[in-house]
């Protein structure tokens, strides 16, 4: 069973003006012989959430600049150690579709002042390293908030402290919807707004940055605290092994 989301009406965009988009967002910038892969992670559980609305309004907009994406549904996903060894179906899911991406967008809805707990768990089951992988080092981020009330930054300057946590490479540009429940109509779609207007600037920034640094990833990541660990490591394991053969 797969836990992505099928994104309804891929094509229509109604509040997005064609005449001035852009589909060249990254020529010159890196290698485009992939689309760029996009995880896409929202923060509510609710039947009408807010948060989901965005992150499919921002999907579209990533399928239209030529990217691949994926929306994972955490309905059924643990607490972190809820479950033993974090063996759980839906969390080996997440962290596999967390290795396929090359970028993430996280939504999160503001409650009490802070991002949910719904979009915490599903980052605080992405560890910065398990099997020798490393599931978010590296990617570009792209982060957003709903809130109910007047416009707040609080969920995406916590989003922000996160990904950077987590090593990855998060975008300046964010975005941030005020009065949520007034600014989508009744079929779920963002109307057109200053609002849609900042989703459509956040993920064409998204695709530039994650086309230009996918292919250096490896380089901009690497650390001298890491190759000393990992000598470390094999000095024990060749002593070790020279020991047992004596």
């Amino acid at each position: 069973m797969s836990r992505l989301r099928s994104l309804a009406d891929p094509d229509h965009m109604p509040a997005l003006d064609r005449d001035v988009v852009r589909l060249d967002l990254a020529n010159g910038l890196g290698s485009l012989d992939h689309p760029p892969r996009i995880l896409l992670l929202y923060g509510s559980l609710r039947e009408r959430s807010f948060s989901l609305l965005a992150v499919e309004e921002a999907a579209r907009l990533l399928v239209l600049f030529g990217a691949e994406v994926r929306i994972f549904d955490p309905s059924d996903l643990p607490l972190p150690d809820q479950v033993k060894g974090d063996d759980h179906p839906a969390v080996h899911e997440l962290r596999q579709h967390a290795l396929w991406s090359e970028g993430q967008v996280w939504c999160s809805p503001e409650r009490h002042g802070q991002i949910t707990g719904i979009i915490k768990a599903q980052i605080d089951h992405l560890p910065l390293e398990f099997g020798g992988m490393r599931p978010t080092q590296g990617r570009t981020l792209a982060v957003m908030q709903v809130s109910g009330g007047s416009q707040s930054f609080n969920a995406v300057n916590t989003l922000r402290l996160l990904g950077r946590w987590m090593r990855m490479f998060t975008i300046p540009n964010q975005s941030s919807i005020a009065m949520a429940f007034k600014e989508f109509d009744e079929a779920g779609r963002l109307r057109p707004s200053s609002y849609y207007d900042r989703i459509v600037d956040v993920m064409e920034e998204l695709v530039r940055f994650t086309v230009l640094t996918r292919g250096h990833a490896d380089q901009l990541v690497d650390r001298y605290s890491e190759r000393k660990s990992a000598a470390a490591k094999r000095d024990a394991a060749n002593d070790l092994a020279s020991r047992s053969i004596a």
